[in-house]
């Protein structure tokens, strides 16, 4: 059981009750994990990357990630581009679903294949464009529309707080704000003090992001930033439990640790959920990162890592996983 100072004033002013969100990343937020993030506690998630320009093409693949089917609270839809034109048009079509509770803008993505391309954090080496595309983007909505950005594309080049006011005034509703640069990707310590510093000087809500791993951690970024919530990435990929426990962290200065054996039996359900959603042949390479998540620091778990890997058998997947958690019963 842990403990925590609940006198923190707490408040994601677009929704009440969220302190914490599972953040968008591709190849981890779709169907499946936001159901199981939700019964877990999550109260407001994210779709995956969604390719603007493919929306507006009406690309099949890229509108079965649009997929909401059984979920219960707010999902938001991230979508990545840097040609207004499609940017505004993905805004509209968004909007028309009429499913969907805001609208994120990433300006933040370091990974080459976005980059290269002139979207994600490149976006921040082009402000004028990237301010453009909020405006625009404003004009055709009746969502709230967000925008994540990171640090500055490298340590010559910090300019997150005179981007973070240009969305503001672009008309931006919130701001999340990943404490590294774009060309640390996920290494190093995240710099919590350009976050602190945003929030001192914008007055729209500011999200934190960046090593925020427990529900110790939230209070931490909190206290030292006073950002109105915390968006949380690689601390929830196989850890859905990170968002009941943050809850109970919050509402009642305690949590309960996960076991290993809740792990598994959480990781088969949500590899059926899985399965039922995409089908065996997608599920069963999907699915294996996800597992591996789920696995990690587990004892005597590497081989059962190695067989999930190369297994395509979704039933004997499940056989392993199920005998796996009997065996964690027993010790």
């Amino acid at each position: 059981m842990k403990k925590i100072n609940n006198n923190l004033k707490i408040g994601y002013k677009l929704y009440e009750d969220v302190i914490a969100i599972p953040a968008p990343m591709a190849g981890y937020t779709d169907l499946p994990f936001r159901t199981i993030c939700e019964e877990f506690g999550a109260k407001l998630t994210f779709t995956e990357m969604v390719n603007a320009k493919a929306l507006c093409y009406e690309d099949e693949k890229t509108f079965s990630m649009l997929n909401v089917k059984g979920q219960k609270y707010d999902i938001a839809v991230q979508i990545f581009g840097s040609e207004v034109e499609y940017m505004t048009g993905a805004v509209k079509t968004i909007n028309q679903l009429g499913i969907f509770s805001h609208i994120d803008i990433n300006m933040g993505c370091p990974a080459p294949k976005i980059v290269k391309n002139g979207d994600g954090s490149a976006l921040m080496k082009t402000p004028e464009l990237a301010a453009e595309i909020v405006k625009n983007a404003k004009k055709v909505s009746k969502l709230p529309i967000t925008v994540k950005i990171r640090k500055g594309v490298n340590e010559k080049s910090v300019n997150a707080l005179e981007f973070a006011q240009l969305m503001q005034d672009s008309g931006a509703d919130a701001i999340t704000i990943h404490g590294r640069t774009a060309n640390q990707y996920y290494s190093g310590t995240a710099d919590w003090d350009i976050i602190k510093e945003i929030k001192e000087n914008l007055s729209i809500p500011i999200i934190g992001n960046g090593d925020v791993k427990s529900p110790e951690d939230v209070q931490k970024i909190i206290e030292y930033t006073n950002c109105d919530a915390v968006l949380i990435g690689r601390g929830s990929q196989g850890n859905p439990f990170i968002f009941s426990q943050i809850n109970d962290f919050f509402k009642n200065g305690v949590y309960d640790e996960i076991d290993d054996y809740t792990r598994i039996v959480t990781a088969l359900k949500h590899y059926k959920k899985a399965i039922d959603i995409f089908g065996e042949s997608t599920a069963v390479r999907e699915m294996r990162k996800q597992l591996n998540c789920y696995l990690k620091g587990i004892k005597n778990s590497c081989s059962i890592k190695n067989a999930i890997n190369t297994e395509l058998s979704y039933k004997k997947v499940i056989k392993i996983l199920s005998d796996f958690s009997k065996s964690l019963t027993l010790n």
